[in-house]
């Protein structure tokens, strides 16, 4: 069996409607709650379902587990609870590790592209081990991922023991269906779409940057079924480690954004910028832009989703369809 934490929410969801077309049998640590994630696994119900807090005892007596897919975190870049993420995103995953390492079982985990923090370059996002001593993450979240990166790091150059496989994937933007329970984490495709839907225009944030003009801040956005086929090929492939980028490997500007939704919708491209929040001022990341160099090095094969694409698989696909849910 397949172990996938947090396989009810967006990712690990697309994730388990993967491992269950295989016909694999899967457990998922997670909470359904009252936000309708139950719907994420509506179609594909794994074999189990354990609630995080029973995964110490479910851990005790398992056998015959494959792999584990850690996709579980806090991950709303808004956090303030440090204790509460450290336990969630860091110590949690530790416990994994060295659990993983133990049974000698492959363990794959969601890093993320806000550990880069205001990188503002092509070449600041480099990945690998190597090249995460100096980042400097903008966030509590991000902070958190860092902090597990460069425990893994020093874990594996201590030479202390480690699951026969382990990646960390830093996840850039992602969007797609199943991400409906994510609130003010949802990706902002679903956020402008329902903005259209509404009979409003596109609302883009001015930027906050002088040397960027408004809508030509940049973003990596990767469709959930790219992520999904990493993290497959990964699995199929156990001779790979190492920490890897996941995005496209292209930026692209939030006007580019606006106009593919837009299109995808049948809409007029109608665009309206409006006052960045207080909050997100020195703390928002105007460039991001996955270096892909490291995981097609380790022999990854397949070509991106362009942001045309996706968003149009997205829209048509699920959101006007009424097939809202994998």
């Amino acid at each position: 069996m397949i172990i996938v934490t947090g396989g009810a929410g967006f990712i690990g969801s697309c994730v388990q409607q993967a491992l269950f077309r295989q016909g694999r049998r899967t457990v998922i640590v997670d909470y359904l709650q009252d936000q309708g994630k139950w719907r994420n696994l509506a179609t594909h119900p794994p074999h189990l379902v354990v609630p995080p807090d029973e995964l110490p005892a479910f851990l005790a007596e398992a056998r015959g587990v494959e792999a584990v897919i850690h996709m579980g975190a806090i991950s709303e870049t808004t956090v303030r609870d440090g204790d509460l993420v450290w336990q969630s995103n860091v110590a949690l995953s530790q416990r994994l590790w060295r659990w993983c390492a133990e049974h000698k079982v492959p363990f794959l985990y969601a890093s993320s592209a806000a550990t880069y923090g205001a990188a503002d370059r092509p070449d600041l996002f480099a990945d690998g081990l190597g090249s995460i001593e100096g980042l400097r993450p903008l966030n509590l979240y991000g902070w958190s991922k860092q902090a597990f990166d460069l425990w893994v790091k020093r874990t594996v150059e201590a030479g202390e023991p480690a699951p026969p496989q382990w990646a960390g994937l830093k996840f850039f933007n992602v969007y797609g269906p199943n991400e409906y329970h994510k609130g003010r984490m949802i990706s902002v495709i679903k956020v402008k779409y329902d903005e259209l839907m509404a009979g409003g225009p596109v609302r883009l944030f001015r930027s906050d940057r002088e040397d960027i003009a408004d809508g030509q801040q940049k973003r990596d956005f990767i469709w959930v079924g790219d992520v999904v086929k990493v993290l497959l090929w990964l699995l199929e492939t156990p001779s790979v480690s190492g920490l890897f980028n996941c995005g496209t490997g292209q930026a692209r500007t939030y006007e580019a954004l606006a106009r593919a939704v837009c299109a995808a919708a049948g809409r007029p491209a109608e665009i309206e910028y409006i006052p960045m929040p207080e909050s997100l001022k020195g703390q928002y990341q105007s460039f991001t832009q996955a270096d892909m160099s490291a995981l097609h090095g380790a022999g990854y094969p397949a070509p991106f989703t362009s942001l045309e694409e996706g968003i149009s698989r997205y829209i048509e696909g699920h959101l006007t369809s009424g097939r809202l849910y994998l």
